[in-house]
């Protein structure tokens, strides 16, 4: 059966991304897929891509870490489908990699507030408006979320911060009907940004040593779909190959 409400994800990038690959599998399903990031070009070529595979995008340029631009994505989408979203996926964050004594103040808090005050602000206002109806609400972590490695202090911070908004909001909103997942990626993602800037790392790594954004989006989805018996807080996802 088409999913009648709508699935919001915020953090859509590069066509060949986790964003991108949670909105195909959302529209897959028959739900009207509102994608949320900074570049609106992007966001357009995706939701034609969709359109073209007999699903429905709309592109919403959105700052995460704006409240006011936040608490416009969820009322356009209320006024829009006449319901609350049903999954509401945060996907934004910057991976600053950065000496410590080097990293400038402006750039630990940029990184702060992509990954963890705009998650904040997502998950509050996605709240909002999912309570009473229920659904889902996840959170994208990293390996980062666990251990802050050399070099990793600001997008370790980011993080780890968001991982405890989410905990938190798990305690507190799972009660009352809301999936609350934090979605630990622990490996490098197959996708356009990471292969732009390191070409050669997908044969480094060998044959799937690397985690295939569709295959995360489709766990997520199954996470998505549990029933209340039998939930699941934290999803932690690495390649076969990976050490931890």
């Amino acid at each position: 059966m088409p999913e009648q409400r709508p699935v919001v994800v915020v953090g859509v990038g590069a066509a060949r991304g986790l964003g991108a690959a949670i909105c195909r599998r959302a529209a897959a399903s028959g739900a009207t897929v509102y994608a949320a990031g900074r570049t609106l070009a992007r966001l357009e070529e995706l939701a034609e891509d969709i359109a073209a595979r007999g699903g429905r995008a709309v592109a919403v340029a959105t700052d995460t870490t704006r409240e006011e631009q936040v608490a416009a994505l969820f009322d356009r989408v209320q006024a829009d489908a006449s319901s609350p979203p049903v999954l509401v996926a945060y996907n934004a964050g910057n991976a600053v990699i950065s000496p410590f004594v080097d990293t400038e103040t402006v750039v630990f808090e940029k990184a702060w507030k992509v990954g963890c005050l705009g998650g904040f602000l997502v998950g509050r206002e996605a709240a909002r408006r999912m309570l009473p109806e229920g659904g889902t609400i996840s959170f994208t972590g990293a390996s980062a979320s666990l251990r802050g490695s050399a070099a990793f202090g600001a997008f370790a911070a980011a993080k780890a911060g968001l991982r405890m908004v989410a905990q938190s909001m798990a305690r507190e909103l799972g009660p009352k009907g809301l999936h609350v997942v934090h979605m630990l990626v622990d490996g490098g993602i197959a996708g356009e940004r990471l292969l732009s800037r390191f070409p050669d790392l997908a044969e480094q790594k060998g044959e799937s040593g690397m985690l295939d954004p569709d295959a995360i989006a489709d766990a997520l989805w199954n996470v998505h779909l549990q029933p209340r018996s039998a939930w699941t807080h934290e999803l932690d996802l690495r390649p076969w190959s990976e050490s931890f």
